[in-house]
């Protein structure tokens, strides 16, 4: 074919786009008239006296600063077939099956939903509580997705600031949730043992698969991310560790005979008064990160690579669509979490294994199934920076955050939270810290430094693997008012 030919085919004009105002309207500009009916006249009358939905309304899209989270919840995304909803008659109806496609059907974990519903009927019909954990475990992994995904939803109403702190609070709710339910049941070592597991899962197992996976993906290619980002995390993870250290060393200091303390609760008011600080520091963490310096963590961009998945510049549901379906996938949320806390026990006994292994290593490792596959997706495409946002962005988010609200939860229920993780704990959390900070310390990675921090994973769960509960009753931690200082193998 001559190139002229092939010139003038590849210029040809496509269908015309509808206008309004002079100006194309684009496809998610048209997805919302069709949608909302405003392409009859009655439609559009209807919509200028107020009368539909506002968030369903011709609006302009508001630029959202989106994170790194946001990014990797979206690689598990997928776009919406509108095929079917076109032939829909009723405006009113199309809107409510396209929330139901969007909310339920797109994403590439849809396949693990009726998890939730078989973990309802397992809880209900008694099939075993073993059963029952396994099956909420599996089902807080697309709800925990899709939580991440109606908070992007209703951040593109609320603008980048207040989307950031959506993102701040949301962005671990289920760590969040199940601390809550451990904590009213007195599980205080349940608490402990999971937010702690998050913590060591994002730094050693998150970051270090996919910088393993990455490295080998990209061989023979640097792999650069940004230093400055990285140090401000790990520099408030040192805090944390710290923070976590001196009610540990005080009960030391105080059991040697040679310092004295104001109170028998001393490490308790301790863990009190750092909670306060931590939470301050995060405070400031969230005003560096949204306000004064924005742009070092502005996720980098990402090529359509031709799949189906789908990296969202507009709303595709309104605001008080979204703000409903929040509080659904929330709820849902909650009841899974409390029956995750309320059967640890017996799957425990029924496996042989120690609480702490299975809220240490288990639980974080199925519960962030779907932000870590969407980090090692990143690394493999070469967007470093992504993936270290997702799994430093993680830890930062619950031992600043977390950790030091549970303590203040319990201190309002009246249960003994404190920093005190015990030696064996508050020393693998040191070594994870220090490990990761070195690791990052030059600016650009390879496959070898994924695979060394896996390998401090792995002897992690293995020593919590043949770690059994003290001797003081063998119930894990479950009554707050046992200290659980001594364990035995």
């Amino acid at each position: 074919m001559p190139a002229g030919a092939a010139h003038t085919n590849s210029s040809a004009p496509g269908p015309p786009l509808p206008c309004r105002g002079g100006a194309a309207v684009g496809r998610e500009e048209q997805r919302r008239r069709w949608l909302t009916g405003m392409d009859d006249p009655a439609a559009t009358a209807a919509a200028s006296a107020g009368l539909l939905e506002p968030g369903a309304k011709e609006i302009a899209a508001r630029h959202l600063g989106r994170t790194a989270h946001n990014m990797s919840s979206s690689s598990l995304r997928k776009k919406s077939d509108l095929a079917l909803l076109r032939k829909v008659p009723c405006a009113p109806l199309r809107r409510l099956l396209d929330n139901l496609q969007e909310v339920l059907l797109g994403t590439k974990l849809v396949l693990l939903f009726p998890a939730v519903i078989l973990a309802l009927a397992a809880r209900i019909f008694h099939f075993g509580q073993e059963w029952v954990f396994v099956l909420s475990l599996i089902g807080l992994v697309p709800l925990a997705e899709r939580l991440s995904f109606l908070t992007e939803q209703v951040a593109f109403y609320t603008g980048p600031t207040v989307g950031g702190l959506l993102n701040a609070t949301f962005g671990n709710v289920t760590e969040v949730i199940i601390a809550i339910f451990a904590l009213y049941e007195g599980k205080v070592v349940v608490v402990k043992c999971s937010l702690l597991g998050s913590i060591l899962s994002n730094l050693l197992l998150v970051l270090g698969t996919s910088l393993f996976l990455g490295g080998l993906a990209n061989l023979g290619t640097e792999q650069p991310y940004d230093r400055m980002q990285a140090d401000v995390s790990t520099g408030l993870l040192i805090l944390g560790v710290l923070c976590h250290s001196l009610p540990l060393m005080l009960r030391y200091a105080e059991s040697s005979g040679k310092h004295a303390v104001v109170s028998w609760d001393a490490g308790l008011e301790l863990s009190r008064a750092c909670s306060v600080v931590m939470l301050l520091a995060y405070v400031a963490y969230l005003f560096f990160q949204l306000k004064t310096h924005r742009q070092l963590f502005e996720p980098q961009e990402v090529e359509d690579d031709g799949d189906d998945s789908v990296s969202q510049d507009e709303a595709v549901l309104g605001f008080p669509s979204a703000m409903i379906w929040l509080g659904v996938v929330t709820l849902m949320t909650a009841v899974l979490s409390e029956f995750v806390v309320s059967t640890i026990e017996a799957a425990s006994k029924s496996w042989e294994l120690s609480v702490s292994f299975i809220s240490i290593i288990l639980i974080p490792i199925v519960g962030n199934a779907a932000e870590h596959a969407g980090a090692v997706i990143f690394a493999f495409k070469n967007k470093l920076d992504i993936t270290l946002g997702v799994s430093l962005g993680s830890a930062t988010q619950i031992s600043m955050f977390v950790v030091p609200l549970s303590v203040l939860v319990g201190w309002i229920m009246g249960v003994p939270m404190d920093l005190d993780f015990n030696l064996l704990e508050t020393g693998s959390l040191f070594l994870a810290i220090f490990v990761t900070t070195f690791t990052l310390q030059d600016g650009s990675s390879h496959y070898l430094k994924g695979l060394l921090l896996l390998f401090c994973y792995v002897v992690i769960a293995i020593c919590f693997f043949v770690l059994r509960q003290c001797a003081n009753g063998g119930n894990d931690g479950v009554n707050p008012g046992v200290a659980s200082n001594t364990w035995r193998i």
